[in-house]
């Protein structure tokens, strides 16, 4: 048994990071995965190695600084906050909003307000935005009170969702034919015009608009429940995950760990509020399938077996990703071991040890992804 509980560890990892900014990295701008990771890796039942993790996560890239409130924005003037949308040197501006709202409103309730105004850009941060919120909104939900660090969170997960939101042209809904997986496979890629470098993926998102497709698919996919559909969107990107071991191995793990998200914050939004978000999650898995993906390649084949022939014991994957120590593989895990109890599928346990394998450890070794991202 663990010495600390879940929500010790989360509000010490809390502590130890809190002077991190939004984003990390020299001269790029990664995302700040150490509260998720954090909170992922305590889940999964390693509560006494969070601190430790959070050392080594904090000691593998640096962190860009806090951004500071520099010009209020006015939650209840539309002319105030929906023009900085997207907008991420008001950050800081964003985070103090949040945390002024969070004071004066059960977190349920702000969460609510500002659903339906962030939803439209769920892509933000390749969907961290939505990703961390839904990480703060877990560990809210399981404290008996929460604590000012853990509303903190809550603030700093939607503040990047606003100061991060990013629009993909066209407007989805569930008002189409094709099950999940049919709607995949109809998709037509696009071979590549040359190396498919982290350039050519983000000249891809730029020209989705007029990609073979695109704009059809968006009306592709059929109405269902939402626990269902979350459950196909999570083992087919499983799946995909899976068929593309050639590809840079951490963006299409998003295609699972989005809607993993998103399970977790369903149930604190109202009926009104499912479908839509549904439909955007299908929006931004058909922009993951047109950017990262060429071809079908391995989707819907068993061909990996042959990668990950001797899958561990389920109760070893948490394990392995806690010693691995990446915060992709820390998060991914814990979502496919979710995803697996709702719907035992091997593909979840497969994806998640290939992306034990794929990607490079915390301390720099194995792995195949090279430099970390």
């Amino acid at each position: 048994m663990p010495s600390i509980s879940y929500s010790d560890a989360l509000n010490e990892a809390l502590e130890r990071m809190d002077d991190l900014g939004y984003e990390r990295g020299q001269g790029v701008d990664l995302a700040n995965h150490g509260p998720m990771g954090a909170e992922a890796l305590a889940l999964l039942g390693h509560e006494d190695e969070v601190a430790r993790w959070v050392e080594r996560y904090r000691g593998a890239m640096a962190h860009h600084e806090p951004p500071a409130a520099r010009f209020a924005i006015d939650p209840a003037d539309e002319t105030s906050w929906r023009p900085v949308l997207g907008v991420f040197n008001r950050a800081g501006d964003w985070e103090q909003l949040f945390t002024r709202e969070l004071a004066e409103a059960h977190w349920r309730e702000v969460l609510v307000r500002w659903w339906p105004r962030l939803l439209p850009g769920l892509f933000a941060g390749l969907t961290h935005g939505l990703i961390r919120t839904a990480h703060a909104v877990r560990g809210l939900y399981a404290a008996e009170k929460p604590t000012p660090l853990q509303l903190g969170e809550l603030a700093r997960g939607l503040a990047y969702w606003a100061a991060r939101y990013t629009e993909l042209p066209g407007h989805a809904r569930l008002r189409g034919s094709y099950e999940l997986p049919a709607a995949i496979a109809a998709l037509p890629r696009r071979a590549p015009d040359g190396p498919m470098g982290p350039g050519a993926a983000r000249q891809r998102l730029d020209t989705l608009d007029s990609a073979p497709g695109y704009k059809e698919a968006l009306d592709w996919l059929a109405p269902d429940q939402a626990p269902r559909l979350l459950s196909e969107m999570t083992v087919q990107f499983a799946d995909v995950y899976l068929g593309h071991p050639e590809v840079f191995p951490v963006p299409l793990i998003h295609g699972v760990t989005a809607p993993a998200a998103v399970r977790i914050v369903l149930p604190h939004l109202p009926h009104a509020l499912h479908e839509p978000t549904l439909a955007a999650l299908w929006q931004v898995h058909t922009a993951f399938l047109l950017a990262f993906t060429t071809d079908r390649r391995g989707e819907g084949t068993m061909d990996w077996q042959l990668e990950v022939p001797d899958l561990p014991p389920l109760a070893e994957l948490g394990a392995r990703a806690a010693e691995h120590g990446d915060e992709h593989v820390i998060k991914f895990t814990e979502a496919c071991l979710r995803e697996y109890a709702l719907r035992p599928d091997p593909r979840y346990p497969a994806a998640a040890f290939a992306a034990q394998r794929r990607i490079a450890r915390l301390d720099g070794g194995g792995g195949a992804g090279g430099v970390r991202p």
